[in-house]
């Protein structure tokens, strides 16, 4: 049987980083790690080919040669999800769908085939057995949580590795905190499941082994939600690993803010290859932490967690959100003046939206505040909900902080004031390639010579180069991401 696997485009979007990848020669951040993963769950006498729609476009003669089709996507790819589906259907061929969006709201896609939902290590193995005698159901789901460490090494086979700037790994699922706007829980439930430390350790090889030496993101909503394994065993055995390998990745993740709280994990992060964490903030409002449950953010000075962690030598991305009912008409300028404080370069500040599996969806429902589907991008100035606060007040006062924050001066000070101040993991060895060098040639060109704002650029440049040449390559990079920033934003900067 030929199976083709299916992974929908992203919109240009904060996340998609499409402006900053041109400089670098990339198409995209990462492959479809839900995909290779399936496809290693597949029989082993089935062909496979994976068209990922960032990196590649979709040929006719590709969805002809195939028996079937899987396609996962997120909320944000629905656009490009059910265009996939449209065409695919034009041809008559069969479609298997799984990832969040589907699992979210399959109602949405009345022409898919199959359903096969939650997490496939369940899911799928009772669909390809019915498939295989003929009587496959529509659709496969479940209430239960999988055991992970049965989950099989991802296909990287299957990936055009040149095409991206970062690969990714999963360790665990599951948080331990249950914020009312996530559905992180609903999806993977509250208990946190790992892999083993050997199955880490074994995919970090199978990736060395393709020849793979730069970024690898663990894709973990919270990786330090079982702290005791992490510091016993994977932890160590990473370090280990590492130095034998003469730290060949640079790792970066996401975890929340107590993470500030443990001396001990956060250096056994640091030797271990870790350089960025991102964190959810979401707000400065004690009184919107509360109403969300985001219990672990309160009672506590946020930007001097997030100096503690930074102390450490990892970087910290931040995501915010507006919108909250508890929102005082301040929050606006709070949420500027933190950022600013905090250091925190590449900040997600977004509207909050309300995705179906969420608490707050199901209490947002009983109030007859739910307007529209959730589009998965909080970002594009759109609210699926109707807020306490004055909605046009809201979105002028969204607009004023990406202007505050992503504005071309506002944004160079920023990361100006960061560099004097920070100093990064020094665990790892700069590779000075041709394509490193092109890159910067491409950003001193770009930034330097055709933006709007190259003096700010240039000052950044030099002073760097002068005063702190080890942060010079972090400097360039986040003058980079600027840029992305700005032509995501451009309409309201």
């Amino acid at each position: 049987m030929n199976i083709l696997l299916l992974y929908p485009q992203y919109p240009d979007t904060f996340w998609s980083f499409k402006h900053a990848l041109k400089f670098i020669s990339k198409r995209a951040v990462n492959p479809p790690l839900g995909l290779i993963t399936v496809s290693s769950m597949l029989p082993g006498s089935w062909s496979k080919k994976l068209v990922d729609l960032n990196v590649e476009s979709l040929n006719t003669k590709d969805i002809e040669w195939a028996d079937l089709i899987f396609i996962s996507a997120m909320s944000v790819q629905t656009k490009s999800a059910q265009e996939i589906i449209t065409r695919c259907k034009s041809l008559n061929k069969k479609i298997v769908a799984g990832g969040p969006l589907f699992t979210e709201e399959p109602d949405r896609f009345p022409e898919v085939d199959y359903f096969v939902l939650n997490e496939a290590e369940i899911t799928l193995p009772p669909f390809i057995n019915n498939l295989i005698h003929g009587d496959p159901k529509r659709i496969y789901q479940t209430k239960e949580f999988a055991d992970i460490k049965s989950t099989p090494l991802p296909d990287y086979s299957l990936i055009k590795m040149s095409k991206y700037s970062t690969l990714n790994i999963q360790y665990s699922r599951g948080c331990p905190f249950n914020c009312e706007f996530c559905d992180i829980t609903a999806l993977f439930g509250h208990k946190v499941r790992t892999k083993s430390t050997r199955q880490i350790i074994n995919e970090l090889e199978s990736i060395y082994q393709t020849g793979w030496r730069k970024n690898i993101f663990f894709v973990d909503d919270n990786f330090i939600g079982n702290k005791k394994i992490l510091k016993t065993e994977l932890l160590p055995a990473m370090i280990k690993w590492m130095e034998s390998r003469k730290y060949p990745f640079i790792f970066s993740t996401e975890a929340s803010i107590n993470l500030s709280d443990d001396e001990e994990l956060m250096d056994l992060m640091t030797r271990a290859g870790f350089s960025d964490v991102f964190i959810g903030i979401e707000t400065t409002e004690e009184d919107s932490l509360l109403e969300c449950g985001k219990v672990q953010n309160v009672n506590r000075n946020l930007v001097h967690s997030v100096w503690k962690i930074q102390k450490h030598g990892l970087g910290v991305s931040g995501g915010f959100i507006l919108g909250f009912d508890n929102d005082s008409l301040s929050v606006f300028q709070k949420q500027i003046d933190f950022i600013k404080d905090s250091g925190i370069i590449t900040a997600m500040v977004g509207l909050l939206n309300v995705p179906r599996k969420t608490r707050l969806y199901q209490r947002l429902v009983k109030e007859g505040r739910i307007i529209n589907e959730f589009s998965g991008n909080n970002t594009d100035f759109t609210l699926n909900f109707i807020p306490k606060m004055d909605k046009k007040y809201l979105l002028e006062g969204y607009k004023t902080v990406i202007k505050g924050i992503y504005g071309g001066k506002e944004y160079y000070q920023r990361v100006l004031d960061f560099v004097k101040r920070f100093t990064p993991n020094q665990r790892h060895k700069g590779r000075v390639s041709l394509k490193l060098i092109i890159a910067f040639i491409r950003s001193s060109f770009k930034l330097g010579l055709l933006d709007k704002y190259r003096v700010e650029y240039w000052k950044l440049f030099f002073w760097t180069l002068f005063n702190r040449p080890k942060m010079f390559p972090l400097a360039i990079t986040y003058s980079v991401y600027g840029y992305h920033f700005r032509r995501v934003f451009k309409e309201v900067i």
